[in-house]
């Protein structure tokens, strides 16, 4: 990922990234989510979610409830 970005969720399940994707962009941070999925073994391979540096905090707050 590009300087400047803090990864704050990660997770196996596409639907659990999308929905702390909705989180965020929601609170107004923008975000971006990696598919580190292996092509060949789609069961390898994690969703890495993304914000801006200095909007880390906030987004590891407002996610707080969703990693549980």
């Amino acid at each position: 990922m590009e300087k400047g970005w803090k990864d704050v969720f990660l997770t196996v399940h596409e639907y659990k990234a999308t929905i702390a994707k909705d989180i965020l962009e929601n609170a107004g941070l923008k975000v971006v989510i990696m598919n580190q999925h292996d092509t060949a073994y789609k069961s390898f391979g994690d969703y890495v979610v993304y914000v801006e540096e200095n909007e880390e905090q906030k987004a590891l707050e407002l996610l707080k409830e969703l990693k549980r």
